[in-house]
């Protein structure tokens, strides 16, 4: 069974196109909180839908931010689910935890949840603003992290409530300061980015589980 889960504050109108979304995602019953930030920690139907999923169902939402408040909230919340043998889907994000491609997906984008407050720091536009400044003057773009990369991978995917793309290659590139044939590339090369990202975090965990010997 497929259940969704609806957030709107008091500022948004967007109640509709969500619930639209999930019952064309095949939502059976869907639960709704009213005018709730998404800071807040008490969210009545978010409690509801959490007490009513069972095993094997599918727990779908529209964008991440409807549901988690933080990357530690994500991980708790997605660790849970796991455990009672509850999926998630996210309509709006590539994000399907019932395929192997969605649950790397839920890495890269969860990432990216957790650091978009970051780029827009003063300390990260002064990072991004030194790096420019390196890459001018004819030589190579600025060289881009693995977690710029995967933050691309991820925007680039990324739709609205209406379904239209949020980003398109030149605002990505006008973002993070680089060219247009750059964001291609990455663009062109994730798959090869999803195999990196999967053994670093096949290796973490191998460390974390197996401890020493």
């Amino acid at each position: 069974m497929r259940v969704g889960y609806a957030r709107v504050s008091t500022r948004e109108q967007n109640l509709e196109s969500q619930r639209q979304l999930l019952e064309a995602a095949g939502c059976e019953e869907i639960f709704i909180d009213h005018g709730v930030s998404g800071k807040e920690a008490h969210r009545p139907e978010l409690d509801k839908a959490l007490a009513f999923v069972r095993r094997g169902d599918v727990l779908v939402i529209t964008r991440l931010s409807r549901l988690f408040r933080s990357l530690k909230d994500l991980i708790a919340t997605v660790e849970e689910l796991e455990d009672r043998g509850v999926d998630l889907v996210v309509t709006q994000q590539p994000i399907d935890t019932t395929t192997s491609a969605g649950r790397l997906m839920f890495n890269i984008v969860g990432a990216f949840d957790q650091f978009q407050r970051e780029l827009i720091s003063e300390n990260t536009r002064e990072g991004l603003d030194a790096t420019d400044k390196r890459g001018r003057g004819g030589g190579r773009p600025a060289k881009l992290s693995l977690r710029q990369v995967a933050e691309i991978c991820a925007k680039i995917d990324e739709r609205d409530d209406a379904g239209k793309p949020v980003w398109n290659i030149s605002a990505l590139a006008r973002h993070y300061k680089v060219s247009r044939p750059t964001i291609y590339k990455v663009i062109d090369d994730r798959e090869t980015l999803a195999v990196r990202i999967g053994g670093v975090a096949a290796r973490k965990e191998a460390t974390t589980t197996d401890g020493p010997a």
